[in-house]
């Protein structure tokens, strides 16, 4: 038996409990016989302007990722897709096998995809993409741990922008002028495609209508990380209106 809505995949979320901007974001590029179901780790909007604060946040996402993967369990869903970055980027990239299979345990066998994960399988998709412009929420000391992962996995950071948000909860607060403003400092000639990082920075729309101007994909956290979700699970659906990954990949 199936269930009568999700009868063609249960897509599991997890998202800090501060977190406002992911679930819209992938409701809103939910296919028909798909169903999403959030689950929230609780984690304090700690101010994150210096070590200390982003080690708060870390530790926080440490201690409740799994009681709240283990709730989303309860409802069966097919996949798991952890809707946080930082667990992913600042822990390293030496450091990403060992989350995952961690996600995994907890998800009683069941695949889980992250962000770092989806990123570079949508890069490969577009013929094995290197040179990379990066958008993040944070401030320098969080751009710094982002732009550590992508040297160490072999790409070319030609830029990275960061937007300073300061806690966890006003990375929601970034606006479409912002975002303009910081794919413009970050693109040039020699960038193959822009990357934005942050599951609580509200651009998947944004990226998607950049893309045409830009000549080259845009890459939305939220918009990614569910793109590898449903193709993990088989869905290969492809529309258009939201960018190339879901028109092409």
């Amino acid at each position: 038996m199936v269930d009568s809505l999700g009868y063609r995949a249960k897509i599991g979320y997890i998202v800090p409990s501060t977190n406002t901007t992911a679930q819209p974001e992938i409701d809103d590029l939910r296919r028909a016989g798909v169903t999403n179901h959030l689950s929230r780790m609780t984690i304090r909007n700690t101010k994150m302007v210096e070590r200390p604060g982003f080690d708060q946040v870390l530790d926080d996402i440490r201690a409740s990722a799994s009681p709240a993967i283990e709730s989303l369990c309860t409802a069966d869903p097919d996949i798991i897709a952890v809707g946080v970055s930082p667990e992913g980027f600042w822990s390293g990239a030496e450091n990403q096998d060992r989350v995952v299979a961690a996600f995994e345990r907890d998800a009683a066998g069941r695949p889980v995809v992250t962000s770092a994960d989806a990123i570079t399988a949508a890069l490969d998709g577009f013929g094995g993409l290197t040179r990379i412009a990066v958008i993040t929420p944070y401030l320098k000391i969080g751009d710094n741990t982002v732009r550590r992962f992508f040297d160490d996995r072999g790409y070319d950071l030609v830029a990275i922008e960061g937007l300073g948000a300061e806690t966890p909860a006003s990375i929601a607060h970034i606006d479409h002028d912002r975002l303009r403003a910081a794919v413009r400092a970050v693109d040039t000639a020699d960038v193959q495609a822009v990357i934005q990082v942050g599951t609580n920075v509200a651009m998947a729309r944004f990226a998607a209508s950049a893309e045409p101007f830009l000549g080259k994909p845009v890459l939305s956290n939220n918009a990614v990380l569910y793109w590898h979700a449903l193709r993990t699970i088989g869905i290969k659906d492809q529309f258009t209106g939201h960018g190339r990954l879901f028109k092409f990949l």
